[in-house]
């Protein structure tokens, strides 16, 4: 049995990733990091700690190559050692990512490779460019999305123009500032 390919993404309601300007020393852009103040209760028991350690419970992560190194590339390590799968368009063969990540030009590889890493978990997606890219391939799952009431006003888009896909609402909890949502994609 394989684990679900699931984007985990929190966006403002106006549909923005990350605020504007997002670049190293600003990595969430002005104000995006405003979008993370639901995880202030993932310690707890209410919604946030259960999507929370849900997410830790993953088995593999595949990224964007832009999320990766605006995170430091996670020093080799998202968490408890989960491989780490980063999409990207070019790879440089003198650019050894760290820990156990790899780069990735192809998307159907990147998504086969994490599916049999995650042994049977769900896999963790980070990046709206990588989440793009696994959807059009028809290879994004689901998509778990944290709603945070707050309008960025610019910045980073989660999805842009592309084609119609229909979702199916599996899951919605509410907590203290987030709404979480899961969606499952209709194929």
């Amino acid at each position: 049995m394989t684990g679900p390919i699931r984007l985990y993404m929190t966006t403002s309601l106006d549909g923005f990733v990350a605020g504007p300007d997002d670049r190293p020393g600003q990595e969430m852009g002005r104000g995006g990091f405003r979008l993370f103040d639901w995880l202030d209760d993932r310690q707890g028991s209410g919604p946030s700690a259960r999507i929370f350690a849900e997410a830790m419970a993953t088995g593999a992560l595949i990224s964007g190559r832009r999320t990766f190194e605006l995170a430091g590339r996670w020093g080799g390590d998202h968490h408890d050692g989960v491989p780490i799968h980063v999409l990207t368009h070019h790879v440089d063969p003198s650019d050894t990512p760290p820990g156990s990540a790899r780069f990735y030009t192809d998307v159907v590889a990147c998504a086969e490779e994490a599916r049999a890493a995650a042994g049977g978990r769900a896999v963790m997606v980070h990046g709206a460019g990588a989440a793009q890219a696994l959807l059009k391939a028809g290879l994004l799952d689901e998509l778990e999305l944290h709603v945070v009431p707050v309008l960025l006003g610019g910045g980073r888009r989660l999805f842009g123009a592309g084609e119609q896909v229909e979702l199916e609402l599996v899951r919605q909890l509410t907590d203290r500032d987030v709404l979480h949502l899961r969606y499952t994609v209709r194929r």
